[in-house]
């Protein structure tokens, strides 16, 4: 690599004072340029004018570096730009727009200095040489500089997320154990509003494995969810531990939820992730009860063989509700299926029938074009389950479907291993 020219730190002293007499200037544009570039950054005019107050402080560093010839190693991050980082962690700003903040602005100055240095050297080799100096010092500044303000944002962001999640997490404790809570004051401290229509969820990892973070998935799938479910504002998140979190989607006035969206999105998203959610509830008392509802959903999808990904609180509101004591649900469910209560295939298939024959209104060609079968082939296995459970398949069926419905969701674990 060549020798420096002897004059280049000169010359860019001389360039960074003239361009340091217009620093409110130079400033203010690189500023506007920012801000035009990175959408993520305007809006709030409180972290707007910090973002104007760090660039001011950073370019009169580097310039103050340029003109003293200062090394960059005893240089540490100037004070407005590590409350700027600060303030950007609090808000939920993502850090690579920090970051990207950086890489334009620094762009931006260099402009400015260059048009600076073109004006005032005719020496090309001087030019050359106190361009490559100003190009040198000014990236290992910026690059130390960045260094600092990323390790300040993440220390602000952890420190920022423990506080937030534990006093959301102490404020929904206090709802869910029905403490007189002024929603006045609740709202504020939750992030979310309490007098709408919610979603209770429960969502979980089976397992944690290698380096994986189990909450970031869960709250990445959480936020997709609401997102295409069209929710009125950001979900309330609650993590319970590193691979469990309880959260609430918020559905404003709205009192319709689209569980297929609902399942397909969490499918496609993570295929590990299991979710239970409640009914649509309003107010506190809708938190409380949606909430109620996935908890017991959760309690029925931990015993049912294989587990669910997605289980909603209405498809399987009354197994839930009889899962609180599983050892009268399964000997309740033996009693009304009888022998066809067994874990073979042939009762499987006879179980299966007899529910879709149910659901269908007890039409045998409903039912056939269901299954894709002959109309006698369904005859004869309503025949043959009734003969086996000795009773019509319509008598009683208000209990057999809900029997059935019982093992089409818990599976073996509700069923005989053989007949007795």
């Amino acid at each position: 690599m060549t020798a420096e020219h002897p004059d280049a730190a000169k010359q860019l002293s001389v360039v960074a004072e003239n361009v340091g007499s217009h620093l409110s200037e130079v400033s203010r544009d690189i500023a506007d340029y920012v801000i035009g570039e990175i959408p993520d950054l305007r809006g709030d005019t409180t972290v707007v004018k910090m973002l104007y107050a760090s660039v001011a402080e950073n370019v009169a560093t580097l310039l103050h570096i340029f003109e003293n010839d200062m090394p960059v190693e005893k240089v540490e991050g100037p004070a407005a730009a590590l409350e700027y980082a600060r303030r950007l962690a609090q808000r939920g700003i993502s850090l690579s727009a920090m970051v990207r903040a950086y890489r334009i602005g620094h762009w931006r100055l260099l402009q400015w200095c260059l048009d600076e240095l073109n004006r005032h050297s005719a020496d090309d080799d001087l030019a050359t040489a106190t361009n490559r100096r100003m190009l040198h010092v000014s990236f290992a500044y910026i690059d130390r500089v960045t260094e600092h303000v990323i390790v300040v944002y993440q220390q602000e962001r952890d420190h920022w997320l423990l506080s937030q999640t534990a006093a959301r997490a102490a404020r929904v404790r206090d709802i869910l154990a029905e403490r007189d809570v002024d929603p006045d004051r609740a709202e504020p401290a939750l992030g979310y509003r309490l007098r709408q229509n919610h979603v209770g969820l429960v969502a979980w990892l089976p397992t944690l494995t290698g380096e994986e973070d189990g909450l970031a998935r869960l709250h990445r799938v959480t936020d997709e969810i609401a997102r295409r479910l069209d929710c009125s504002a950001r979900p309330l998140f609650v993590p319970r531990d590193a691979i469990l979190i309880w959260a609430w989607l918020p559905f404003g006035s709205r009192s319709e939820v689209s569980w297929k969206v609902l399942s397909t999105v969490l499918e496609h998203s993570d295929p590990a992730i299991r979710m239970c959610a409640g009914g649509l509830g309003f107010g506190i008392d809708g938190f409380r009860a949606t909430h109620r509802q996935a908890l017991r959903t959760q309690e029925l999808a931990a015993i049912a063989d294989p587990t669910p990904q997605f289980t909603d609180f209405s498809t399987v509101a009354p197994i839930a509700l009889m899962a609180a004591n599983f050892d009268d649900m399964r000997a309740w469910v033996w009693d009304v299926l009888g022998p066809l209560a067994v874990d073979d295939e042939n009762s499987a298939r006879l179980r299966e029938t007899a529910q879709i024959f149910l659901d269908n209104g007890c039409s045998y060609t409903a039912t056939a074009g269901a299954q894709i079968l002959h109309k006698n082939t369904v005859q004869y296995r309503i025949r043959k389950a009734e003969e086996i459970m000795g009773r019509p398949v319509q008598q009683g069926h208000t209990d057999l479907e809900v029997a059935l419905r019982a093992v089409q969701y818990l599976g073996s674990t509700l069923l005989r291993t053989s007949p007795e």
